[in-house]
């Protein structure tokens, strides 16, 4: 691997001549068929098979993955509970329902900033109080959404639960992934990222539950208060752990720095440089990752929205059955993420995620232009299948690619980037649907034929994936932790040695598929 030190300059920054981007695009089919089963002789079976990783978890190990699951759940299924009970809302408040789902996207507008609030501090200052005080925030948003009596005042709510949602991914997947033995993490980020969907599904069963059980038509105000109590047991449950090992060996580096008079400044301008050399030596790196996430958010977002109307106004599928069609078809996505999430150590990160894009587009017919509702819904069964499969792979894969010293910052905020982007797919959809209408002899129907139109948004943002997988770098089964003889060398540094000095080294270069992505905890 010591060739691909030509991708990089003396100063970390991308190596951009045109040799080193030929190198790299040359190199593309070859590393995406550098199979993980090939490299030793494991037998195939002993590679899909889970149970040896997750047997070298520890007590610890199960419980900080926990943690960082129903942080996720939690996250989810607050923002599902404005969507479950819209039309509730909306007649409580006195406006539109078109109003409340506006309230929805203001939460999707601010959660970049949450992420870069969080981030930063969850990177600087540790996982722990960041973590308890998103939690906090979710329990007295949730009770005064709850309170609400205007429609300004749910949108000043929830615009602050934005900013908690945005800032707690990042967290969350850190929490979660971080600190685990490296054969059980694909399939432990197989199911991390399907939590999503479990938190969609509790939404809308304690939706149902609650459904008038205060003053009528107001049971919607009984679901936000009991989903405040769901964050508090967080709380309790992260007070009981302190940081995780991967934060506790990056501030003791980040001391015995301190020590060798690495860093002279005060703690702000310290966060200041160590965010411009970010920026300054990942650049390309969070460029690639928020097109990755922006493809990513509108595969889902592009599948997902819009299939309710779907079934409501195209096929005549009444409520009660619309909810067990969507709790069948979120199983399903769920255990999509489990399998191919576990697939990735057999076939690797990239190759595994570009299947899940063949296998959702092989189903795009059956599950938009079919009229048979028993085939439509077996076939979007298995496109979400293979949708969360592909969402399966992404935590572990964006912590392997972002640098250890701002792993929550980086994961956290090209995550939210590219959901911000991603935000307008339903509405991009329901436009384009209005040109399709069902009956065209009734300029007043509003049935739409959305089928014809998912079907196509989901074939363009399929094929997109495939190209953005196939041009992108892998880093499997990269270390998480910073390794202890990492640290020996911080300990070993001469006391007259200066961080300029570091710039001068030549940082690692995790693997010939990075490019000029590089591991910039080398550097700082």
């Amino acid at each position: 691997m010591a060739d691909t030190i030509k991708y990089i300059k003396e100063d970390g920054k991308p190596d951009l001549s045109r040799a080193s981007i030929v190198d790299y695009f040359k190199t593309r089919a070859s590393t995406l068929f550098d199979l993980p089963m090939n490299r030793d002789d494991t037998p195939v079976w002993k590679r899909l098979n889970p149970v040896p990783g997750l047997s070298e978890m520890t007590w610890t190990n199960w419980s900080f993955y926990g943690l960082g699951f129903f942080a996720w759940v939690v996250d989810s299924m607050d923002f599902f509970c404005v969507s479950a009970s819209a039309s509730e809302m909306a007649h409580t408040l006195g406006v539109d329902i078109t109003e409340i789902t506006w309230g929805v996207t203001l939460v999707l507008m601010l959660r970049s900033v949450g992420a870069v609030i969080f981030g930063i501090l969850s990177d600087r200052y540790g996982r722990k109080w960041p973590f308890i005080a998103c939690c906090l925030l979710f329990v007295v948003l949730e009770i005064g959404t709850g309170f609400v009596q205007t429609y300004q005042q749910f949108l000043g709510v929830r615009a602050i639960f934005g900013i908690a949602m945005g800032g707690m991914y990042g967290n969350a997947a850190a929490t979660a992934l971080e600190d685990q033995p490296e054969k059980a993490r694909s399939i432990l980020s197989g199911l991390f990222l399907p939590g999503y969907n479990f938190g969609y599904l509790l939404a809308v069963v304690f939706f149902r539950a609650f459904e008038g059980t205060y003053k009528g038509d107001q049971g919607w105000r009984a679901l936000f208060w009991f989903s405040a109590g769901l964050p508090l047991i967080l709380i309790c449950w992260r007070l009981c752990h302190g940081e995780s090992a991967a934060f506790t060996k990056l501030k003791e580096k980040r001391r015995l720095e301190a020590n060798k008079d690495l860093e002279h400044n005060s703690s702000v301008k310290k966060l200041k440089t160590q965010v411009r050399l970010v920026f300054r030596t990942e650049w390309l790196m969070f460029i690639y990752l928020v097109i990755l996430m922006s493809g990513y958010n509108f595969m889902s977002h592009g599948s997902q929205d819009l299939y309710p109307t779907l079934l409501v106004k195209q096929h005549n599928v009444g409520p009660d059955k619309k909810t067990v069609l969507m709790v069948v078809v979120n199983l399903g996505a769920m255990a999509g993420g489990l399998f191919f999430g576990q697939m990735t150590e057999l076939l690797g990160r990239r190759l595994t995620i570009i299947m899940c894009c063949i296998m959702g587009g092989a189903f795009i017919y059956p599950s938009f232009f079919s009229n048979n509702l028993d085939t439509m819904t077996g076939g979007y069964f298995f496109l979400c299948f293979a949708t969360m499969g592909a969402w399966g792979v992404a935590p572990l894969h964006l912590m392997e690619l972002v640098n250890k010293d701002n792993r929550v910052f980086l994961s956290g905020i090209v995550y939210q980037l590219g959901n911000l982007a991603s935000s307008a797919s339903s509405t991009i959809e329901a436009q384009i649907g209005t040109r399709f209408p069902l009956d065209k002899n009734d300029p007043t129907s509003d049935a739409y034929d959305y089928g014809k139109v998912m079907g196509i948004f989901c074939a363009a943002v399929y094929a997109f994936m495939i190209v953005a997988i196939f041009f992108g770098p892998e880093r499997f089964h990269r270390a998480l932790i910073s390794p202890d003889d990492e640290i020996e060398e911080v300990q070993d540094v001469d006391d007259n040695s200066s961080i300029n000095l570091l710039f001068k080294q030549k940082p690692e270069v995790i693997h010939k598929d990075t490019l000029v992505f590089i591991d910039v905890s080398k550097v700082n």
